[in-house]
């Protein structure tokens, strides 16, 4: 059975008050409520690693703001497309869907040009070498340990258009409700559409910054053991770590922190 979530209702029409400090705390604390009442992660809003502490903002969960605050979207689309490349900027402006007065706007921009649409993944290698060497290229790609390539096309700007004009509707909608509902404290730019590249590489570049501080914390608990028995259950416990971890490397770093450590302990009871 459904639970039935209630959330204060709110309006983005500027009212004449004596405490105005009072309708922004209030304003507040409606996005707070609706963000832990209503949204969902992964559906409202997500998180991009290595891209900040704060999540992002999706597509559904601007219009669950849009639908607080009744706010309605309108679209002012400009048509810079030249030279074989489909480009659109589109101006979303937010209006109250009863009084109809404007609260705010927001720019968002998509061409055919960037990486994530001009590029595709050749079918297959027939494909790959009928494509002329202009059209075509080998692309690298970074993983853990090494590198990956990939051969890739041109796509057909053509094909690509609706595809653009959504995106860029998408991202000047997103850019419309943070700042209309101000709540860029809370939710950064949508960023669902970065590409997947660049997603892993944050991904992997956080990654290994948290198994270099998991390395670094542990050695440094083995170089501080005061005696032998407090360094054999820092190994203990130390070795589980890295056995769920699955950090051989980092598991090789600290069994010679704990070596070291050991000698300087038995070298300082035989003074």
């Amino acid at each position: 059975m459904n639970a039935v979530v209630e959330v204060e209702t709110a309006s983005m029409v500027p009212a004449r008050s004596a405490n105005p400090t009072a309708e922004v705390v209030a304003h507040a604390k409606t996005v707070q409520q609706v963000m832990q009442a209503v949204m969902k992660p992964n559906v409202h809003y997500g998180a991009i690693p290595g891209a900040g502490d704060k999540p992002t903002l999706l597509k559904s969960g601007a219009e669950v703001l849009c639908m607080t605050f009744r706010i309605a979207d309108r679209y002012e689309v400009s048509d810079l497309s030249a030279n074989g490349v489909v480009r659109y900027r589109v101006n979303c402006i937010g209006e109250h869907q009863i009084t109809g007065a404007t609260l705010g706007s927001g720019l968002g921009e998509c061409s055919t040009d960037e990486e994530k649409y001009r590029w595709r993944k050749a079918v297959c290698q027939e494909e790959f070498d009928a494509t002329p060497e202009t059209h075509r290229r080998l692309k690298f790609g970074r993983k853990q340990g090494g590198h990956y390539t990939v051969q890739q096309i041109r796509t057909e700007p053509a094909d690509l258009a609706n595809t653009v004009l959504k995106m860029a509707c998408k991202r000047a909608k997103i850019a419309m409700v943070l700042n209309v509902t101000a709540a860029s404290d809370m939710f950064s730019q949508d960023l669902e559409d970065l590409d997947a590249e660049l997603v892993r590489h944050l991904a992997e570049d956080e990654r290994a910054a948290q198994i270099q501080a998991l390395r670094d914390e542990w050695c440094q608990k083995a170089k501080a053991a005061k005696d032998r028995d407090e360094l054999g259950a820092i190994m203990r416990e130390g070795v589980k770590v890295f056995q769920a971890s699955r950090d051989k490397d980092g598991y090789a770093a600290f069994a010679k922190a704990v070596q070291d450590r050991g000698a300087q302990l038995k070298e300082g009871s035989n003074v």
